[in-house]
């Protein structure tokens, strides 16, 4: 993948980070709880030395904003690794290369697999690589509520009908799920929908749809 910008000198590792355990035994769920960590230290660095007079609560926000599997997902897709993902057939025919937790999860287990062929250093200045338009934008005056906050305060505001949130299906075993819920509004004809691998997780996917929706109809919030 030439659009990470690092060339394993171990390519089984690069191999295994892209491997789901839906094709089996040998997959990158462990390379995923090293990424996990490496990245979530990574970012609360960057954090603490770009906002020196920040208070703990602050940069504990910032950095659950950065580190948050839709924009690990986002980032995979920058680096169009859905492509080079090795799934198994049932995933496969799900879609699973276009699902934001399997992505993100990618993202997280090649962070692991670039530290383990490298050093610290240098998955450091790749993550900072990756994340640094998202670093750039970032204000310790913006707002940090949650989707369903915000939808819910903005409905509020106008006094409206709150949202409603749906579950339609869930997929998977019980250690493995995939949960799956639309949000009505009445502002919006069509509810908008949110997948992820929790049902608290899928209905702030769906706030967050319908959110961009409002946006796109001009409506300012």
């Amino acid at each position: 993948m030439r659009r990470i910008n690092y060339q394993f000198k171990d390519a089984s590792l690069c191999e295994l980070a892209l491997t789901h355990r839906s094709c089996g035994k040998q997959n990158n769920e462990r390379l995923e709880f090293l990424g996990d960590s490496i990245v979530n230290f990574v970012i609360a660095e960057s954090l603490f030395k770009r906002f020196p007079d920040a208070k703990e609560g602050q940069l504990s926000r910032l950095r659950a904003q950065m580190v948050k599997g839709k924009t690990l997902a986002e980032i995979a897709r920058d680096m169009q690794m859905g492509d080079y993902l090795r799934l198994g057939s049932g995933e496969l025919k799900s879609g699973g290369y276009r699902r934001d937790s399997i992505l993100a999860d990618s993202v997280e287990s090649l962070i692991g697999a670039i530290y383990l062929d490298s050093d610290m250093d240098t998955v450091r200045e790749h993550i900072l690589v990756w994340f640094k338009s998202r670093l750039a934008t970032l204000s310790l005056n913006q707002s940090m509520k949650d989707a369903k906050t915000k939808l819910q305060e903005y409905l509020q505001s106008r006094r409206l009908a709150l949202p409603d949130y749906q579950l339609e299906k869930v997929e998977g075993d019980a250690h493995d799920q995939t949960f799956y819920i639309k949000c009505s509004i009445s502002e919006l004809s069509e509810p908008t929908r949110g997948v992820a691998t929790s049902r608290r997780q899928a209905e702030q996917e769906s706030a967050s749809a319908a959110l961009e929706q409002l946006k796109q109809l001009g409506i300012k919030l």
